[in-house]
């Protein structure tokens, strides 16, 4: 893994509300909102000046780049929301390219949680004390963000175990 303590202990407590914020937004009302991704994006352009050595700050920018570009060929598509390429766009940056497959298990663990807990919690008390969230009623659409937030936040405690 080429992500180093160092690295993740700037980012990890920035991160790590915006990534909860998103999670409870798309679950309460389907969308992540665009604030948080630009929070997301601020947090890179700002902590890596500091985390990142230069020369690695600057060519992150292209991770965030093709992810966009990626993520609105998929939204296009109609394979993901437009705000979950937003956010992946703005979390690429903080990702490093050689720890693409270890992001991608994360992703895949998170989403097979995400997508079993909701769909338990969608039949029991925790549905009465948030009734009016909209990702509980839909039928097709999943809210992405329950698992984009804590991949984010998982791979940048990964260092520290």
């Amino acid at each position: 893994m080429e992500l180093t303590p160092w690295v993740a202990s700037w980012f990890l407590p920035f991160v790590t509300p915006i990534c909860i914020y998103v999670a409870y937004m798309d679950m309460k009302s389907m969308r992540i909102p665009n604030p948080s991704v630009v929070a997301l994006f601020a947090v890179f352009a700002i902590v890596g000046l500091v985390a990142l050595p230069f020369d690695v700050y600057l060519w992150r920018y292209v991770h965030l780049v093709v992810a966009l570009l990626i993520g609105m060929g998929l939204n296009a598509g109609g394979l993901v929301g437009a705000g979950d390429a937003k956010f992946v766009a703005a979390a690429a940056p903080i990702v490093a390219l050689a720890d693409l497959s270890q992001i991608a298990l994360i992703f895949a663990t998170a989403l097979l949680a995400a997508w079993l807990a909701h769909r338990v919690a969608k039949h029991t008390v925790i549905r009465r004390m948030f009734p009016d969230w909209d990702s509980w009623t839909m039928k097709k659409d999943f809210p992405m963000g329950l698992a984009l937030g804590p991949t984010l936040v998982v791979y940048l405690t990964t260092p520290f175990f």
